[in-house]
């Protein structure tokens, strides 16, 4: 892969800055209006494959049968959004109105997002880069600051649904850490996205091999646990796949080339994994039936298509 240009770079950390501070935001839906997808902070499938779940800047986008609507539940600003088999976790911040504390630091919710749980670090933390295991239900946190929980600023996982975190060396992972995915079945396989390539770790992040080089923007396992998708940006935003063994080479899934953007998230099919989606920093989604041969646009910008 062709590792991106200082200015290249630094394009991408904008968008990814704008994207954070909601700098890209469109005012809050009303009753009979369109969804806009004000931003997108994650890309998950609900696990019955039906709905498409993208967080937005006033609560959950969701697209099925076709058509978008907003998720039953609160309106709150989600970041670090995933899902698993059993539930939904996020960060982020509450509701205008709302009498929660903000931020969140870690929640759960066991409805489809209609009701959250809070896990801890309540009023402390606000993570931007959330990753969880399908099937454990493992979650892997970046923590940019100090907290009660965390002494020090890194990768963190827990397996208790944050009632225990351990801090992970992260030996050999490359700078400007943008996303990271975890194994569907084996939490301890977790893989990293940076500005120097995609990192694999098979130790819980205590270390990291480069699979690939270039500034890659976002990273998905395959819900196979045999490979492993991601995206690149030089000159242009790329879609790949590789196979999760020694000397394997990535292949290049085509996509619709997206002018002046990049991919920020990834989401398979739970149930028809044959349907991936992907979602850019300037918001605009794709979704693919026949595991990325065709695609169709199903919002450009934040306005939705039906």
């Amino acid at each position: 892969m062709i590792r991106a240009s200082f200015a290249q770079r630094q394009t991408l950390h904008a968008w990814m800055l704008a994207c954070a501070l909601g700098v890209l935001a469109a005012p809050p839906v009303r009753a009979g209006q369109p969804v806009t997808l004000t931003h997108v902070h994650g890309l998950s499938y609900s696990a019955d494959g039906k709905q498409l779940l993208i967080p937005s800047h006033h609560g959950l986008a969701v697209y099925a049968d076709g058509h978008w609507s907003k998720a039953e539940g609160p309106a709150h600003d989600y970041m670090g959004f995933s899902a698993t088999r059993d539930a939904l976790y996020s960060s982020g911040h509450p509701a205008p109105g709302s009498e929660l504390t903000d931020p969140f630091g870690l929640i759960k919710s066991s409805d489809g997002g209609k009701t959250w749980q809070q896990l801890g670090l309540t009023g402390e933390s606000d993570f931007h880069i959330l990753a969880t295991s399908f099937a454990t239900n493992a979650v892997y946190v970046a923590n940019k600051e100090a907290n009660t929980r965390m002494s020090q600023v890194g990768i963190y996982h827990t397996r208790t649904d944050g009632l225990r975190w351990r801090r992970a060396a992260a030996k050999g992972l490359g700078r400007w850490l943008h996303s990271l995915a975890v194994h569907p079945t084996d939490a301890a396989v977790v893989a990293a996205g940076t500005d120097e390539g995609l990192y694999l770790s098979r130790n819980s992040a205590e270390s990291f091999e480069r699979l690939v080089g270039g500034m890659v923007t976002a990273e998905s396992f395959d819900l196979d646990g045999q490979h492993l998708w991601f995206s690149t940006y030089a000159d242009k935003a790329v879609l790949a796949r590789i196979v999760l063994k020694a000397r394997a080479k990535a292949e290049e899934v085509p996509i619709p080339a997206p002018t002046d953007d990049a991919v920020a998230y990834i989401a398979q099919n739970p149930v028809r994994r044959g349907e991936i989606a992907i979602a850019t920093f300037k918001r605009s989604v794709f979704l693919s039936k026949d595991q990325g041969r065709t695609w169709t646009q199903i919002a450009k910008g934040g306005t939705t298509h039906e």
